[in-house]
């Protein structure tokens, strides 16, 4: 194992302080700021879903502030095309000689954090320009590769109140969502104090916490901590748990069988581990426990599980199936 690049109090450090400064801007929503720490500090992504006016955009935006690194806003809307997520070639004729040239011009994935908001507003031609990128970090125009900047973090928003115009996002792309993060409204003190805070003249100053070389020295430390084997185990058995059939199924209790059309995959095993190591470093902690393991859990299956018709007419959703799985599959 390399030695890690990065003192594991640095670690707690960066994160506190990042919390310290998200604060200045965010009123509550503890809960929120941390899953989208965990998945930034481990190298996913996350999908955010809630309704308008909870400060989304304003929350990865002053993350971007905070260490320093290049943020890009995409509006997705029913019109957008690739090309304006991803870039494209232009003809450009040199006034000098007369010769015609082609030009790559950039699009706003070059960026180190991307707001790709309301993305199920835009067909899914366009949303899957995103899948190369969140998992390849490079893209593909007209046969030719364009690497992306590390690290990179989307952060997709989705509205779910309004249905029409919208487009359901793909298991596939769903899968390459490390973290979805359920964001609700605020309680009575911290809408008081929302209120107080955005209708003043003053404009909260976000400090700089870390740099982008930093941010990958953690996705590097996060890999290399620890995971005894019983946490293992227990990561793939509540994994394999959500599979209502076939072979993979094993440990399947009745209720998932009854309920679920499709379970998780293993990329739902490695986020929940991954995302248990971010905890604990989080946290100050060197070694991931079992607790960290079903502390993450509900953000990393609750998009991953799929419901059937016998589940929505029981009025039952994935956030119940997960809850009901962590009190069935124990440690």
């Amino acid at each position: 194992m390399r030695q890690p690049t990065m003192p594991l109090e640095r670690v707690a450090e960066v994160a506190g302080r990042l919390e310290r400064e998200l604060a200045k801007a965010i009123v509550g929503q503890q809960r929120v700021v941390r899953e989208i720490l965990i998945a930034f500090l481990a190298g996913g992504h996350c999908l955010l879903r809630g309704v308008p006016g909870l400060a989304k955009t304003l929350l990865i935006k002053k993350l971007a502030e905070a260490v320093d690194l290049k943020f890009n806003r995409i509006q997705f809307t029913p019109d957008l095309m690739p090309s304006d997520i991803l870039g494209a070639e232009v003809i450009e004729e040199d006034r000098a000689t007369g010769k015609r040239i082609i030009r790559f011009i950039k699009g706003p994935i070059f960026a180190n954090i991307i707001l790709a908001d309301e993305i199920n507003r835009t067909p899914p031609k366009t949303q899957a320009a995103l899948l190369e990128a969140m998992q390849e970090y490079q893209i593909t125009v007209n046969g030719v590769r364009f690497d992306l900047a590390r690290p990179l973090f989307v952060l997709a928003t989705q509205n779910p109140i309004e249905q029409e115009g919208t487009y359901s996002l793909p298991e596939a792309q769903l899968d390459r969502f490390m973290f979805n993060v359920v964001i609700d409204y605020p309680s009575a003190e911290e809408e008081r104090r929302i209120l107080s805070m955005t209708t003043g003249a003053e404009e909260p100053i976000i400090d700089v916490v870390a740099t982008g070389a930093e941010i990958e020295q953690l996705h590097v430390l996060v890999r290399e901590v620890p995971a005894a084997e019983n946490v293992i185990d227990y990561a793939a058995r509540i994994v394999r748990a959500t599979r209502p059939t076939g072979p993979a199924s094993d440990g399947a209790p009745e209720f998932v069988r009854t309920w679920v059309r499709w379970g998780a995959g293993p990329r739902a095993g490695q986020a929940l581990l991954l995302g248990a190591k971010a905890l604990a470093l989080l946290e100050n902690r060197s070694v991931v426990a079992l607790e960290d393991v079903r502390a993450v859990a509900l953000p990393v299956l609750r998009h991953r599980i799929l419901v059937n018709f016998q589940a929505e007419a029981d009025g039952i959703d994935a956030d119940q199936i997960v809850s009901r799985l962590l009190d069935v599959v124990r440690p």
